[in-house]
């Protein structure tokens, strides 16, 4: 099987590796689509301090089951599956009390142990979820990063009398604004320096008046004009830049809490007195846990469109060129899809 493989910082490959045999309780996955996160090109660039070389990457991924490791019912060959990649021990302290997407031992697939940009991936079975039977398998594949967005809302909590403010229209932001918009039905606005994300922004569900570019208007001020009295009552930093976080905290309405996304090893200097004077609560948020269902319960219930964020779909020969549009070209990219081919499932 193909497999891309990044071998060191700044060093990728296609390379021919052995097909997987799927262990005790594993499956083996064919992959269909794997969206380019993030996460990928930092480890592509040696900035993920959590990732050891080589290591086959990707981490949102959706294909079909086909072979089972001892443990797994056969009656599981066939299914189409998206695959979540947090995999935990169960029994340290972080499990025990339910966060297991920070567990001490953490292995997230496509970072700690092989991933799905590859023809072929074995997984936990317990971590391949049946995918909705009309979903087509390229939305599919957003499983994962709307399941980063459930995280955050589950993290913060959402009320209805919210006015959230959501930094940033990639991926990330996009799907927070969905779910802000079409699960939770709040005022949200988002911001960006790019007039092709924030149309993006629109088609999330956003309004004219929600969405806000920086390269044209401080935000403060945006915020006043649009009549946000007092400050918004919930802000996503989806963005990580150390200055976000300082400004969201200046900005935020007394009793605010703010949803941190992403890591960033340069301190923010952030005044204790602004956090204290408001009592403001500040929510880390690492990857998802055990988000998954909840996910694929608003795809059924018609509340998401995983669709209007992907712009891209790339052969997955051609990976290189993938990650060049996924880096480089931010106004006509937003989620770009390796493609590998395979089982046709549902429509692609």
């Amino acid at each position: 099987m193909l497999s891309v493989v990044v071998d060191k910082p700044n060093s990728m490959s296609l390379c021919e590796r052995p097909l997987p045999e799927p262990q005790t309780g594993e499956v083996r996955v064919r992959v269909r689509y794997a969206g380019i996160c993030g996460s990928d090109l930092h480890i592509f660039h040696g900035k993920n301090p959590f990732v050891t070389y080589p290591r086959v990457i990707g981490h949102e991924f959706v294909g079909q089951i086909e072979a089972v490791g001892d443990g797994v019912n056969t009656a599981r060959m066939g299914e189409m599956v998206v695959v979540d990649p947090v995999i935990s021990c169960g029994h340290c302290h972080a499990c025990r009390i339910g966060r297991q997407n920070v567990c001490s031992r953490l292995q997230v697939i496509g970072v700690h142990r092989d991933g799905g940009f590859s023809e072929y991936a074995c997984v936990p079975a317990k971590n391949a979820y049946v995918i909705p039977r009309n979903l087509p398998l390229a939305s599919a594949s957003i499983i994962e990063p709307f399941a980063v967005a459930a995280n955050v809302t589950s993290r913060t909590g959402v009320f209805p009398s919210d006015i959230a403010l959501i930094y940033g229209a990639g991926p990330v932001g996009l799907n927070l604004l969905q779910v802000l918009k079409r699960v939770y039905g709040i005022k949200a606005f988002i911001t960006d320096h790019l007039d092709e994300r924030l149309a993006l922004a629109l088609a999330c569900g956003a309004t004219q008046d929600e969405i806000i570019n920086t390269s044209r208007e401080t935000l403060p001020e945006a915020l006043t004009q649009r009549g946000v009295e007092g400050g918004p009552t919930l802000i996503y930093d989806a963005v990580c830049h150390p200055s976000i976080l300082e400004e969201a905290v200046r900005i935020a309405a007394p009793a605010g809490r703010i949803g941190i996304l992403g890591f960033s090893a340069t301190p923010s200097a952030i005044a204790q007195q602004e956090l204290t004077k408001k009592e403001l609560s500040l929510y880390a948020s690492r990857l998802n846990c055990a988000m998954f269902p909840t996910v694929i319960d608003w795809i059924e219930r018609g509340l998401v469109d995983l669709s209007h964020i992907i712009t891209h779909k790339v052969d997955f020969h051609d990976v290189a060129s993938a990650f060049h549009l996924a880096e480089s070209a931010p106004r006509e990219s937003c989620k770009v899809l390796l493609d590998f081919g395979g089982p046709s499932g549902n429509a692609s």
